[in-house]
């Protein structure tokens, strides 16, 4: 019990800054240090790897089109972070949105600290996490969106759906206080970006084409190249999340490593059996897979459970992407909800179950039990599913009533680099 404590409040003192002791609130240069790179392998993530791993999987009339999306969302919602995006997420305010008091982060001095960290760092560490989660939605529509969409899809999105998740989950807001634990975005990022791709993928109809023509990767090294970033990158991701260089996160860092190999060998092996020979492509989409089963995980599950968790989400994450996909008659581009939903999915039950301290993880918090910890975990997956997914809904219909989600059919043909951008990625 005295060991979940711990936990607890050295990953609070990060994500709610309410939650934390007088005698922590000292800087600390290690810490400080530690956060910043942190901070700097979670943008990694998104500007190159998001860009290059979803990039390589289109076709290559497509990809500069991926590549600007990646990077003008990336900007707009660093923006809108700074200007509101804090202080809404991390606020203090009601079960679902902060407040307003800090417009411009106004309210922040150079002194003030998180924990053991300088408060700006934190805004820079989880402006980071809500720059990845929009990221990931783009492979779900890629290759026949309108930019213009794009644009007006995140800002909507970010405000109504990213913002109150991440409130209720890290901020203090309603699911913080059921209990839920989602170390570093199981819910927040994954499943949060995972249902709003596969709305989009919906509403926006499948690429022309689609069913009749080999719809195959471009280039598979950037593949690879976007996967190998991500992977180094997820290391800032999750043990950043334990708000210090500490025993977490030393926690978080192994358990990321070892769930993440698991899950590779699992796809290949299940692929293997299944095609009768191992991918490159199933090896980078293995890794996706236990880094996004980990993520909740990663503060309070044992190795072997981490190792456990990333095994099961490799064969889920294949399942996800040719089973469920089909089952689900949708065109998601990028496998976005195959990997990301589902993994998600597996990996926040999967805290629920192997953060029991029977099983060597870190214990539950007292009186709960590991079937009332699962229940905590599977409702917030659902409040997750339905507030995302409506959001999402809403904001692709506002976006296609003003400004029209879908380009022509001969521009689809054509490419979206030439006709949506004015550029080539490769001169012929």
């Amino acid at each position: 019990m005295k060991r979940f404590l711990s936990t607890v409040m050295l990953s609070a003192s990060a994500i709610f800054p309410e939650v934390t002791m007088a005698a922590e609130n000292v800087a600390d240069k290690a810490d400080n240090g530690f956060m910043m790179i942190s901070t700097a392998l979670v943008l990694f993530m998104c500007i190159p790897g998001i860009a290059l791993f979803y990039g390589g999987l289109l076709r290559s009339k497509n990809v500069l089109s991926l590549l600007t999306q990646v990077m003008a969302t990336f900007s707009l919602v660093s923006v809108l972070w700074v200007i509101y995006g804090y202080s809404l997420a991390f606020g203090v305010g009601n079960d679902f949105f902060g407040n307003f008091n800090g417009l411009l982060l106004k309210d922040i001095h150079l002194t003030d600290v998180t924990g053991t960290f300088y408060k700006l760092i934190h805004v820079a560490f989880q402006g980071s996490f809500a720059c990845i989660t929009v990221g990931l939605i783009v492979g779900g529509f890629a290759e026949r969106i309108r930019f213009s969409a794009v644009m007006l899809f995140v800002f909507i999105w970010f405000t109504l759906a990213y913002l109150p998740m991440a409130h209720m989950v890290w901020g203090g807001g309603y699911l913080f206080k059921l209990g839920a634990i989602d170390f570093a975005g199981g819910t927040v990022v994954h499943i949060n970006a995972a249902i709003a791709a596969l709305v989009g993928a919906y509403m926006l109809g499948k690429r022309s084409g689609f069913g009749r023509e080999a719809f195959k990767p471009h280039n598979l090294p950037m593949v690879f190249i976007g996967a190998a970033i991500l992977y180094v990158g997820w290391f800032g991701f999750n043990a950043g999340s334990a708000s210090g260089a500490n025993e977490i996160a030393a926690l978080a860092f192994i358990n990321t490593l070892s769930a993440t190999a698991g899950a590779v060998l699992s796809w290949l092996m299940a692929e293997w059996m299944l095609r009768g020979k191992p991918s490159l492509l199933g090896a980078c989409s293995g890794c996706i897979a236990g880094l996004v089963a980990i993520t909740p995980a990663a503060g309070s599950v044992s190795i072997g459970g981490a190792l456990i968790l990333g095994i099961i989400a490799g064969v889920a994450g294949l399942w996800g992407v040719v089973v469920l996909k089909s089952w689900l008659k949708v065109d998601d581009t990028c496998d976005v909800f195959g990997v990301h939903g589902v993994c998600g999915i597996v990996g926040c039950i999967g805290t629920g179950i192997l953060t029991s301290a029977s099983l060597g993880g870190t214990g539950y918090a007292e009186g709960v039990t590991m079937l009332k910890q699962v229940g905590i975990q599977a409702a917030s997956i659902g409040v997750c599913l339905l507030w995302s997914g409506l959001v999402a809904y809403v904001a692709y219909k506002m976006a296609d009533y003003w400004l029209g989600l879908r380009v022509p059919e001969e521009v689809e043909r054509e490419g979206l680099d030439v006709n949506s951008h004015g550029e080539s990625a490769y001169n012929q």
